[in-house]
């Protein structure tokens, strides 16, 4: 179990380095090095086939490898982050948990939580917009001071339920 743990690792740490190292503007101008050159040597080869094949062969093969390497980069990245994202959510007393976990949810349901977001992002620039109203002496608009802020203690139900994979435990 030890050496899989210790594989998995060195997987993990090769792709991380590779993606950083070939990310960079350097990667890039050898990147660009290498076409030139073989565009250069065309000559030399009366533009064969054969000359044709080498550029193709080689970024078909450095391709299809760096397709593995970039996502698993990539889905360590997002999990690492994904659990960040967890645990502040976890420790903010007013943070609704159902929240933990919503990249198990079905795009209805992350439609559903955006649209809700987004109508508490506009409610808060409405308020915005009447405050400075008030402040500019223009005269003072109704605003709404019933509304609770943290449902959780307020019982309301309108919040979005959790993802089918929160609510069977997974």
């Amino acid at each position: 179990m030890e050496a899989d743990r210790q594989r998995t690792w060195a997987f993990s740490d090769l792709a991380r380095q590779v993606s950083y190292v070939l990310g960079t503007p350097t990667a890039f101008i050898a990147a660009c090095a290498v076409v030139f050159a073989w565009a250069a040597v065309g000559p030399l080869f009366s533009f064969s086939d054969t000359w044709q094949l080498v550029i193709n062969t080689g970024t078909t093969v450095v391709t299809f490898l760096m397709v593995f390497l970039v996502q698993h980069t990539q889905n360590r990245d997002a999990r690492a982050l994904h659990l960040k994202l967890d645990e502040l959510v976890r420790s903010i007393s007013t943070a609704r948990n159902q929240l933990i976990d919503l990249e198990n949810c079905t795009d209805e349901e992350l439609d559903n939580i955006e649209r809700e977001f987004r109508t508490v992002r506009n409610r808060l620039q409405h308020r915005k917009k009447h405050r400075e109203h008030e402040v500019s002496g223009a005269g003072s608009l109704p605003t709404d001071h019933g509304e609770v802020t943290d449902r959780r203690s307020a019982g309301n139900t309108s919040h979005p339920r959790r993802c089918h994979a929160t609510e069977r435990g997974g």
